[in-house]
């Protein structure tokens, strides 16, 4: 008796079940599921405190939001000697008044005052002012630009600042947490998070000869104003600056890109030292090696960047570096791409030796290579003081 009520029951329970896939399939009739079936066998990642997601963002945020600035510039629309200004803006009735032209952030380094910023932030302008997340306000030299890497450093007088140690952002993985702190839309000290989203990424928008662009993609929030802003890690430690947008409306609408730390370390420390960037200068014509590439030119290995031009008296012919050469790693540090061999180089001074990496017809050749400047020579180049109104070409040069 008691066996019959327990198969009765089970009975019961089947047919429940019958009954609730049916009406379920019936209700779901016209959605397409898809069923995803996990392997019975478990695998186990080691996952690093560093890649791993943080609890929160405070620490690093509070970090950076005391080191990031305000950046205002103004501008006279008559008597700036500036021909090109005056052409796009007028001649005002008032000369006297000056006229806000711009916005954007900026990021404290030394404690004494040197400020880094987006050189299109104060291009142009006659009078910069830096405002301090505590509201403090300091008029701002600007110690020197770089439009090629589209940085500039600017200077207030001040002690005892906070400023952002510099992080590592050659260590930056895919999927790491970032902030962006800076000052859009004119809103002090706004704090973003997202992830990497790709590294070395050139977006083809510097215009000036020998632009140096390799970008760190991330989806953090940043919109106009956040120019010239933090990124940081989730330790607080400097990995970029905040560049641009990609955006069709002029507002984020997805992907933002920063200026990676060993590249902001290298110009700033060269404006500060000298005034002016000190650009080292492979002296090659590169392209992306792709599959057809490396079959037209019967290469194995399709990794590297291939030569498809050498500067007269460069660096590299001089070394012996040939046109058709893959370039595959500068000083052992691997490139894949032409925004990572100029972000390589761009690490060094003029007269620097480096190690090339080639692979020529299949072999593997290491070359000693001395850099040189923009010029062709191996000095240090001065500053200068005279800036036509123009002041750029607008032709694309890929090289290194």
């Amino acid at each position: 008796m008691k066996a019959k009520r327990i198969f009765a029951t089970m009975i019961i329970a089947v047919l429940g079940g019958i009954t609730a896939v049916i009406i379920y399939d019936s209700i779901n009739d016209d959605e397409q599921v898809t069923i995803i079936q996990e392997s019975s066998r478990m695998r186990y990642v080691n996952l690093s405190s560093q890649a791993s997601a943080p609890s929160d963002f405070t620490i690093a945020a509070e970090m950076s939001v005391e080191a990031v600035v305000h950046v205002k510039t103004k501008a006279f629309r008559e008597g700036s000697g500036n021909p090109l200004f005056d052409y796009f803006f007028g001649a005002p009735e008032n000369s006297n008044e000056p006229r806000v032209v711009g916005y954007g952030s900026g990021v404290i380094l030394t404690s004494d005052g040197y400020i880094v910023t987006n050189n299109h932030v104060i291009e142009g302008s006659q009078e910069v002012e830096v405002v301090l997340n505590d509201r403090r306000a300091f008029d701002a030299t600007i110690v020197g630009t770089d439009p090629t890497t589209d940085l500039a450093v600017l200077k207030i007088t001040s002690s005892n600042l906070p400023f952002l140690e510099f992080g590592n952002s050659d260590l930056l993985r895919l999927g790491e947490w970032v902030l962006a702190v800076g000052n859009p839309y004119n809103l002090t000290s706004t704090v973003t998070a997202g992830i990497v989203s790709a590294k070395a990424r050139n977006i083809n928008i510097l215009r000036a000869e020998l632009a140096l662009e390799s970008f760190i993609q991330t989806d953090a929030a940043v919109n106009p104003g956040n120019s010239g802003g933090a990124l940081v890690n989730t330790r607080g430690e400097l990995v970029g600056i905040n560049a641009a947008i990609a955006s069709r409306t002029g507002a984020f609408t997805g992907y933002s890109f920063a200026i990676p730390v060993s590249i902001v370390q290298k110009v700033t420390k060269d404006i500060i030292e000298y005034g002016a960037v000190q650009r080292a200068i492979l002296g090659v014509t590169i392209v992306e090696l792709d599959a057809e590439q490396a079959k037209n030119y019967d290469v194995n290995d399709i990794n590297g960047v291939l030569v498809t031009g050498l500067r007269p008296e460069g660096a590299a012919i001089d070394a012996g570096i040939e046109v058709h050469d893959v370039i595959v790693a500068i000083n052992g540090v691997k490139v894949n791409s032409p925004s990572e061999l100029q972000e390589q180089v761009s690490r060094y001074r003029p007269n620097d030796k480096i190690s090339v990496t080639l692979n020529r017809k299949n072999k593997k050749i290491q070359m000693e290579v001395v850099l040189r400047n923009t010029k062709g020579g191996t000095g240090i180049i001065e500053k200068e003081i005279e800036i036509s109104s123009l002041g750029a070409s607008f032709d694309k040069v890929t090289s290194g």
